[in-house]
């Protein structure tokens, strides 16, 4: 645990200090080849030093204002109430589409192919469209949890499939002369195999979530949450481009706020299995 957290704030550590290296070695105009810029500007506009962001968290969002750090808390908490529910919803359509495609391989050869192809939609186009649904009946943050869920669901039912299929024929071989049913033969055996598939998709569905609640706010237009933050705090990126950071620092933080929830849970639950 000590050495985890010792590299992660290495890591950490090595990202901060790369950024300040390439602002204090990279060309103001940023770097070109061919004419294309690979390479981002690094004057002050375009990238801040990191503790003039840190800074800018403590000081007014406007005139007389709660600070930014205070403003950030309460609008990833609206999200984070958002990414949950979405969470939810897509890991039960992902399990349940999971148990059906390994119930069934005719099911999994039909579903299969559209559960991937359900993932090339930009979220951008769908949101409007979602939210054309939900008419008057749905409430914006009911759509942007419906974005979430539509990411989220995608690495449960992949990754909870691979895990379900894992057994050993020899094992499963050994269910059958036990008389053990299908019904048996998953939770005894196929439900066990997959928790170490099971957890990494979860974690991928929680970032995933936090994504799609992010780009649906800003989609939708959803106001109160971090996604609706990121879309004005960037209208003022010439004239205050901390603060443009200080919104994409607390949506990065809540992603790694719902993955570590994740992290905990596997391992408690871990823990309560072996004991």
């Amino acid at each position: 645990m000590v050495k985890r957290t010792a590299g992660s704030l290495a890591l950490v550590a090595s990202a901060a200090g790369a950024w300040e290296l390439y602002k204090a070695i990279g060309s103001a105009d940023g770097t070109s080849v061919g004419g294309v810029r690979v390479l981002p500007r690094a004057d002050d506009a375009a990238m801040p030093h990191l503790w003039t962001v840190l800074h800018r968290l403590g000081e007014p969002e406007l005139n007389g204002g709660a600070p930014i750090w205070e403003v950030l808390v309460k609008a990833c908490l609206t999200t984070l109430g958002i990414v949950s529910a979405g969470f939810a919803a897509g890991a039960l359509v992902g399990l349940a589409l999971a148990v059906l495609m390994e119930r069934s391989s005719f099911a999994e050869r039909g579903l299969l192919p559209y559960v991937v192809l359900s993932q090339t939609v930009p979220l951008v186009a769908l949101a409007p469209v979602i939210a054309g649904w939900g008419g008057q009946l749905m409430p914006q943050w009911a759509t942007v949890s419906v974005i979430a869920a539509y990411l989220a669901f995608f690495p449960v039912a992949v990754g909870m499939l691979r895990g379900l299929q894992s057994p050993s024929a020899e094992a499963v071989e050994l269910m059958d002369s036990y008389s053990a049913g299908w019904w048996k033969t998953l939770v005894k055996l196929r439900m066990p195999a997959s928790l170490p598939y099971l957890f990494p998709a979860l974690k991928l569905a929680g970032a995933a979530a936090v994504v799609g609640a992010v780009v649906g706010e800003i989609s939708t237009g959803t106001r109160g949450g971090i996604g609706r933050l990121v879309i004005e705090y960037s209208r003022e990126a010439t004239t205050d481009p901390a603060k443009v950071y200080t919104a994409m620092l607390g949506a990065a933080l809540l992603g790694l706020a719902v993955t570590g929830v994740l992290t905990l849970a596997q391992r408690l639950l871990i823990k309560e299995i072996r004991t």
